[in-house]
């Protein structure tokens, strides 16, 4: 069973980088937030309605990366490797202050949020967390691409397939459980495109910060990066990061079994706005103190998710 009570961050950490696709260079502080409170993103380099809450239905826009908008038009992007730390290391609240328009790459995965976090330490408040229980399946199916949900107890499982016209990536499939995987190489996983995609992915508007540095270009069967791949499911380990960031802006960590072919960060925000329009398709289930007696006695002998 996951541990039960909300968690927060010690005290503020601080970054420097550039946005993926903006190309601009941006600070960001973490800092810790009330129990309640969840994930809220403020833009200080706005002066008024500068405040964007973490929510799936403030995303807009998710081609390459997930954009998150408030009802005045202030905007954060590439939030999922961010919340996806966020997921795995037991944050529910905290205050994160950007000065740009994106969340700083770094090296492409989640690594450098991760280490830091862990570097000055977690809070458990005294506030249960809220868990959604899902009660029957649910699906969304776009051409040759689906993502569904469906019950399981007290867990978190995401199994990925991968499918890519390439010699290299090819088709990939691998399952994550949150309760029983070690999350280190899906953490340092980083996100990757094709050599022949550079092109038209610059001609939106996009990937103006991207490098050898911060991502993985496949050209044909050659790896372009110096040191090739961390692991050699890291293809399909940075797409399980990015779901577990995008099903953070659920609000609340969630109990069910997660299965795509293809997927995205639009095919998972699709599935959970679909998930969570009607009422009959899941529940909260929040465990009562009493349990914490029997979570702690349970730690001793059973490994707990985060």
């Amino acid at each position: 069973m996951q541990k039960i009570y909300q968690k927060t961050i010690s005290e503020k950490i601080d970054f420097k980088g550039i946005g993926l696709h903006s190309g601009i260079e941006v600070s960001l502080k973490i800092k810790p937030s009330q129990p309640n409170t969840g994930i809220i993103f403020k833009r200080t380099d706005k002066k008024n309605n500068n405040i964007i809450s973490a929510d799936f239905q403030n995303v807009i826009d998710p081609v390459l990366c997930t954009k998150l908008e408030n009802k005045n038009g202030v905007s954060i992007s590439t939030v999922e490797h961010l919340m996806a730390a966020f997921y795995g290391e037991g944050i529910d609240n905290a205050l994160v202050e950007v000065d740009g328009p994106e969340i700083p790459i770094m090296d492409g995965s989640a690594v450098d949020f991760v280490d830091a976090i862990r570097s000055v330490g977690m809070e458990e408040q005294n506030e249960l967390r809220k868990f959604i229980k899902v009660l029957k399946k649910v699906e969304v199916q776009d051409g040759k691409k689906f993502i569904s949900i469906e019950p399981l107890k007290q867990d978190l499982i995401i199994d990925f397939e991968l499918v890519y016209n390439n010699p290299l990536i090819r088709t990939r499939r691998k399952e994550f459980k949150l309760s029983n995987d070690d999350l280190t190489a899906i953490y340092n996983s980083r996100t990757f495109c094709l050599y022949e995609d550079i092109d038209n992915i610059k001609r939106m508007g996009l990937a103006k910060g991207g490098s050898l540095d911060n991502a993985i270009v496949v050209q044909g069967e050659k790896i372009l990066n110096e040191n090739g791949l961390r692991n050699r499911h890291e293809f399909v380990y940075h797409k399980i990061l990015d779901c577990l960031g995008d099903i953070m802006l659920s609000g609340n960590r969630i109990f069910g079994h997660i299965k795509t072919s293809q997927g995205g960060h639009a095919l998972t925000n699709k599935l959970l706005k679909k998930f969570f329009s009607d009422k009959s398709n899941w529940r909260f289930e929040k465990f009562d103190k009493a349990d914490r007696q029997n979570q702690n006695s349970s730690e001793n002998s059973v490994a707990i998710g985060a």
